[in-house]
């Protein structure tokens, strides 16, 4: 019953971010529009415009809800986020970097890059050690030198047109999403989903202690590997396409834990889920907000659903 609910949820958000719009589309229209027939206009703006955003804002919200989900399981952490681990900062600072140099198709590569270079960085400087705190501390260290050369770029922008198109793109959005993106992010994303799902029952055995799951043949050192990289994947897709998008990965795996339970194994598909139907909401959210000319931007939207709900836990610890 429960997970017919959040399938349903998923499969609501997706009608309604393909028929909300400045133009909004009837639902007896969605299909024929999606297949390329009825109204011309229907079916432009479905092809070109609201499909390729849904189906970005479906992937994404489903890597980052893993992504959290995973985290959560990996440190015995129920607030542990995606970006603890830094990738969410590197890979802003490659797609900067790209912008700070006045090259926009560089953006996504750069990006990509970047997450890639703080894997890397994170897997290198965390050595032998199988400690997750260790991990996070390495990941801390990592993210917060790269927002630091982030906002170096930003005090350094050659010009006030360079400075508010990174403020901008910082902001995250989907405004420009486009069928080769979400194919992009849709490839590695997925993949970092198989890498996040396939660990899941290490994440069980470990939520019982690192020593009970070296003794129950859990390789910490392969499992902490595939961890960095679905993680990697995930984030650094989103990133890569549609800037800084936060808080996903923190409160829906939280959400979810409270109704299905905190077992790892099947907190981490529940969590994509809901993660993509909350990104497809909150996207069509986002559109509605953006009147006479003034666009609000995904990532402010998500932190202002996700600060608030933070905010109201810890009120409710501090009286229990």
């Amino acid at each position: 019953m429960r997970l017919g609910l959040l399938i349903l949820f998923g499969v609501f958000a997706a009608i309604l971010s393909l028929s909300i719009g400045a133009l909004p589309i009837p639902l007896a229209d969605l299909t024929p529009a999606l297949f390329g027939r009825g109204d011309d206009i229907h079916i432009t703006i479905m092809q070109d415009l609201r499909a390729p955003r849904t189906l970005l804002a479906l992937v994404i919200g489903a890597g980052l809800g893993a992504s959290g989900a995973a985290l959560q399981g990996y440190t015995r952490n129920p607030l542990a986020d995606p970006g603890i681990l830094g990738f969410s900062a590197t890979a802003a600072l490659g797609a900067v970097l790209a912008l700070y140099f006045g090259h926009r198709l560089w953006i996504t590569p750069a990006a990509l890059a970047g997450a890639g270079i703080g894997a890397a960085l994170l897997l290198a400087m965390a050595g032998r050690r199988q400690s997750a705190t260790v991990l996070i501390l390495a990941g801390v260290g990592i993210g917060s030198l790269a927002t630091a050369l982030t906002g170096l770029l930003m005090n350094f922008a050659p010009n006030p047109w360079a400075l508010s198109e990174i403020v901008y793109w910082l902001m995250g959005s989907l405004k420009n999403a486009s069928y080769d993106g979400a194919v992009i992010s849709g490839s590695l994303t997925l993949t970092g989903l198989l890498l996040l799902f396939w660990i899941g029952p290490d994440l069980r055995a470990l939520s019982l202690g690192e020593d009970t799951a070296k003794s129950l043949g859990v390789p910490l050192g392969r499992l902490r590997v595939f961890l960095v990289l679905g993680v990697a994947l995930c984030v650094g897709a989103g990133v890569a396409v549609a800037g800084a998008i936060g808080f996903i990965g923190l409160f829906i795996p939280h959400i979810l834990r409270a109704i299905f339970g905190p077992d790892p194994a099947r907190l981490i598909p529940l969590s994509a889920l809901g993660g993509a139907g909350f990104l497809a909401l909150a996207d069509s959210l986002t559109r509605v907000l953006s009147v006479n000319g003034t666009v609000m931007y995904l990532g402010i939207l998500s932190a202002l659903i996700g600060a608030p709900f933070f905010i109201w836990l810890a009120f409710r610890a501090g009286r229990s």
